[in-house]
């Protein structure tokens, strides 16, 4: 979320639209922006830029990615049994992935309601979402039937932001150093 501090009178503030600077490059308006969400965008705010349709995508895209790769593990799993390697080796691959799967998935779907609270905690468990990685696009499947992942977190952070930005703004009226100087020209009280 980024916050501007500088509004145009005649610009509302926290208003995410963009204008065509005299040289064609474009300038966003002023006030907080909304962070863009993987495959979303800033399409979450508004709903538009067929957001239906990109979340209908996503949730397919993510199951289907699910289920390749249970497919792909099925394969890893009989590469086990041809290599016979063991039941006991067999059933501590599929409890593995079963665990890393279940972390995978409740860390994905805590971090669409909330921030770590310890970043570094969460890179420590990179690893293992990366081998319960199908966990996290269960959770990814899931959580898009409803809502584009964790947009409700990042619009509770982007209206708090315009509310911030809003009293900040009207907090400042007129030219503090035309206030000091009208303070200096008062005839003190004696």
């Amino acid at each position: 979320m980024s916050e501007n501090s500088e509004t145009p009178d005649d610009t509302a503030p926290g208003t995410a639209e963009s204008a065509t600077a005299p040289d064609g490059a474009t300038v966003t308006a002023p006030g907080p922006q909304p962070e863009p969400i993987r495959f979303f965008g800033t399409t979450w705010v508004a709903h538009d830029g067929n957001y239906g349709l990109r979340r209908a995508g996503v949730a397919v895209g993510s199951l289907a990615a699910a289920a390749a790769s249970c497919f792909v593990l099925r394969f890893a799993y009989q590469g086990l049994e041809i290599a016979d390697v063991g039941s006991f080796v067999g059933i501590l691959v599929v409890l593995m992935f079963a665990v890393c799967s279940a972390i995978a998935f409740r860390k994905t779907w805590e971090g669409f309601s909330s921030r770590p609270a310890d970043p570094a905690r969460e890179d420590n468990l990179r690893g293992l979402k990366t081998i319960g990685f199908i966990g996290g696009l269960l959770a990814y499947f899931i959580r898009t039937l409803t809502e584009a992942p964790g947009e409700k977190l990042r619009r509770a952070e982007y209206e708090a932001a315009q509310v911030r930005y809003a009293k900040r703004r009207s907090a400042r009226t007129g030219n503090p150093a035309a206030r000091k100087t009208a303070r200096a020209k008062k005839p003190r009280r004696k």
